[in-house]
């Protein structure tokens, strides 16, 4: 993120019309695009709006742009005497295209993570840096000769990776594969995409939860799918309610998360695990198990995955790196039948010929030399901890405002504001306040309900964004 030279004897104004100018010239804006509105540019690198008034103005006196009323300030169409007809229309580009956008609200609270420095991020669904195993990776690169050949590896993954998964897995959440069986990704979001594009087909019916984290995935009506919601409750989903889905649909799939369901926390009683799989195998209906947070089960005895009691093979089982060690290594795996792995691998092939090897290699030696177990033993006791401080927080806090129901594992929780309130309007006074949530609405529930993480801020933070964030809540309170 550029900002202006303090030091420097040039006028700031000027550094700021230099600034546009080359971005312009770079072609970051085309003829006809509109440039960052005064009082957001103003913001964004910390002066005040009269200075980016001036900048602008440089650059109208110098014919680069032009303001109308109403239309902020755009590109000219005719800057460094280009003809219009040789700009390509950027816009229909942009917009065009099958794979959608984020959703605005997801764009607007990124938009602000990376341009506020000091706001407080209980959206964010990842850990804090302190969380993050940083040493151990640094260490395995030093003392561990990275011996591979540096062409493309295996599209299905490193094998040894995959091999090292295979034991973990087993000794871990009692999953049972085979190295053949399991193909790497780059998280699962990336797992996700490739059975939403590869397995299923426009106009192809899925059941997903409600709310569900995969509800705020662009990519499922990127893909043309029709989403049927299945309530969640404290014990996840009710299967008894996919029968007259399939009936009236033709379900082609179901995507469940049934340990510490994101956003909810709920899990999934062992009497509806068992009645899904049994639905899932009468109607011959694959299950997408999404599980990130089963091991951080804070009493150390993580609740059993689908996959592991799955019989008759129904299961499609996702894990990842992401929210339980590194986000940046940008591992993931899926376990699914070997026709499955290989069609997968295939498409995986044409996308980017495979995972970079070096993430592959650190993963590998990160699990097979104990450093995950270790991970994971010390990431169950600083989530406690932080999920303890911020129950203790919003009982103090926000009182009788607020209710939620306390999770038993993974990195958030769910809240429901007892005054009505529109939480995306909400979601306005917060970032005022310098603090984040996600709006419940973002995955599909009912208004007035918020998700707030408690794994990415760091413990001094926690209740200093709550009260930010109640503050910002009797601010909207004020307001007609």
């Amino acid at each position: 993120m550029w900002t202006p030279d303090r030091t420097s004897k040039e006028p700031i104004y000027q550094q700021i019309a230099n600034f546009m100018e080359r971005r312009i010239s770079f072609g970051e804006f085309p003829p006809g695009s509109v440039l960052p509105s005064e009082r957001k540019l103003a913001s964004v690198i910390g002066v005040n709006r009269s200075t980016v008034v001036q900048a602008y103005e440089e650059l109208r006196a110098s014919g680069l742009v032009e303001s109308a009323k109403g239309s902020g300030t755009r590109v000219s169409l005719h800057k460094w005497g280009l003809s219009p007809k040789q700009t390509p229309n950027w816009k229909t580009y942009v917009e065009g295209g099958p794979f959608l956008p984020n959703l605005p609200f997801i764009r607007r609270i990124r938009e602000e993570l990376r341009h506020q420095n000091t706001i407080i991020d209980f959206a964010s669904g990842q850990l804090s840096n302190d969380l993050f195993p940083n040493d151990i990776v640094r260490e395995l690169m030093q003392q561990q000769p990275y011996e591979e050949q540096l062409g493309y590896e295996d599209p299905q993954g490193y094998s040894p990776l995959r091999e090292s998964l295979v034991t973990f897995l087993e000794q871990n959440l009692h999953i049972h594969s085979t190295d053949s069986s399991i193909l790497i990704t780059s998280g699962s979001q990336q797992s996700l995409y490739l059975i939403t594009q590869c397995l299923l087909s426009p106009g192809d019916a899925v059941a997903i939860e409600d709310p569900s984290y995969c509800y705020s995935l662009p990519m499922f009506q990127s893909a043309g799918l029709r989403l049927f919601r299945l309530p969640v409750d404290d014990q996840g989903i009710q299967p008894e309610d996919i029968v007259p889905l399939y009936r009236q649909h033709r379900i082609r799939m179901i995507f469940v998360n049934p340990n510490f369901q994101n956003p909810t926390g709920s899990v999934m009683s062992t009497e509806r695990r068992i009645r899904l799989l049994e639905i899932a195998a009468e109607l011959g209906i694959p299950i997408i198990e999404d599980d990130p947070f089963t091991l951080t089960a804070f009493d150390g005895n993580p609740p059993p995955t689908l996959k592991s009691i799955d019989t008759t093979g129904n299961v499609i089982y996702i894990g990842s790196f992401s929210k339980i060690a590194a986000s940046g290594l940008r591992i993931g795996w899926m376990i699914a039948p070997q026709s499955v792995i290989y069609r997968l691998t295939d498409a995986r092939q044409q996308m980017d010929f495979g995972l970079s090897n070096l993430p592959q290699w650190v993963a590998n030696h990160f699990i097979k030399n104990g450093h995950f177990e270790c991970q994971i033993l010390r990431l169950r006791e600083a989530l406690l901890e932080k999920r303890n401080t911020m129950i203790e927080g919003l009982r103090e806090i926000m009182g009788d405002s607020v209710t939620f129901t306390p999770p038993t594992g993974g990195l958030n929780l769910w809240c429901k504001l007892h005054t009505q309130v529109d939480v995306f309007k909400l979601l306005d006074e917060a970032i005022k306040q310098s603090v984040l949530f996600v709006p419940g609405s973002v995955y599909g529930s009912d208004p007035g309900c918020m998700r707030l993480s408690f794994a990415r801020p760091h413990m001094d933070e926690i209740l200093p964004g709550l009260t930010r964030l109640h503050e910002a809540i009797q601010m909207y309170s004020k307001k007609p």
